[in-house]
């Protein structure tokens, strides 16, 4: 078993960026872009959920996965900011993927339920993390379960929730919602959520889109997971830690209207929309067009197939709504990987 004297102090919380991967001519990971990106995103207050659904984790095998975490931590970044997506159909991969990053002392892994079979069944679920967690067999493992319906068709229920929770109570640490209903993230909160106040453990409730940041606040959610803090990291962190200051004093969020924290949503929302506009072939492409322009570095655009990049027409038409709303990358340099 692995040391632990790199064990993280803290759960992590607030808000983290499932990472975009930047590729090369010959579609092989890009290291020195992605490690750019993410050392911007961590001097943006933003953490990493490197390889998940917006990093094309799922387009990449679990060696090349493997070989940018160890990049990552080769180059100093903060491996107690780190949440590695290592959910795969195969038991073996998810266990050698989820083994290396407790290996690297990250804070938590991300992890996708098996989501090639459709319709199986609470226990066939329950099965399979509870063999992940037994194969990896490490105190430090903290898994974050990964909901994403729209996408994996296979979801997390409460009930499993609260079956893991009972056998695993050390492992299983959180979960992320992207399935885009509140009504569901407020059943998970309401059940499992750590309310202020209380012990800094428990079962931490992440919403998939930044759009719910402050009703997850509200109810004792952790923070959230977000596709667009890959370009907005601040702005985002800016409401989170707004709300924590207000969940932390005398007063409520609801009554500290001097913090505008309304409005930092909606102006976070104004955001979103941008990138989630179905006239774009995915938020992927857009997102990697956004960084593209910010950095002046076209190299930024290439995805993997059967993604494809924004075509001319698509990449003006985002950059004039992003000049519409005033955006900007702020600390983004334009010389880091060029």
């Amino acid at each position: 078993m692995p040391e632990t004297k790199s064990l993280p102090s803290q759960r992590i919380r607030g808000v983290l960026a499932p990472v975009v991967t930047p590729f090369q001519a010959d579609l092989s990971p890009d290291r020195e872009r992605f490690i750019a990106h993410c050392q911007w995103l961590l001097s943006q207050n933003c953490g990493l959920a490197v390889f998940g659904t917006n990093s094309e984790a799922n387009s990449m095998s679990a060696k090349e996965r493997m070989t940018l975490l160890d990049a990552l931590g080769a180059a100093g970044i903060d491996r107690s900011r780190m949440m590695p997506g290592t959910g795969c159909c195969s038991i073996t991969e998810t266990v050698e993927l989820t083994e290396h990053a407790v290996k690297h002392s990250c804070a938590g892994v991300l992890m996708l339920p098996p989501f090639y079979y459709k319709n199986v069944s609470e226990e066939g679920l329950y099965r399979y993390f509870s063999e992940v967690v037994q194969r990896v067999g490490d105190t430090r493992l903290k898994i974050y379960l990964y909901h994403i319906p729209p996408v994996a068709i296979v979801g997390v229920t409460p009930k499993l929730v609260e079956r893991l929770l009972k056998a695993y109570p050390d492992a299983i640490a959180g979960m992320k919602d992207s399935s885009g209903d509140w009504n569901n993230t407020k059943t998970f909160l309401d059940a499992f959520a750590v309310r202020a106040g209380r012990a800094a453990s428990g079962f931490d409730v992440f919403v998939g889109s930044e759009s719910y940041l402050l009703a997850n606040m509200r109810n004792g959610g952790a923070g959230t997971i977000s596709a667009t803090a890959n370009v907005n990291p601040a702005a985002i962190h800016k409401l989170y830690w707004c709300s924590v200051r207000c969940l932390s004093g005398s007063r409520s969020v609801a009554s500290a209207p001097d913090l505008d924290l309304e409005d930092q949503q909606s102006k976070l929302n104004v955001v979103r929309d941008v990138f989630s506009n179905w006239k774009f072939p995915s938020m992927i492409a857009a997102l990697k067009q956004a960084i593209a322009i910010g950095r002046n570095d076209p190299e930024w655009t290439r995805l993997r197939p059967p993604l494809v990049e924004l075509t001319t027409e698509q990449a003006e038409l985002l950059a004039a709504e992003l000049k519409a709303i005033g955006f900007a990358m702020p600390g983004l340099a334009t010389d880091s990987a060029s």
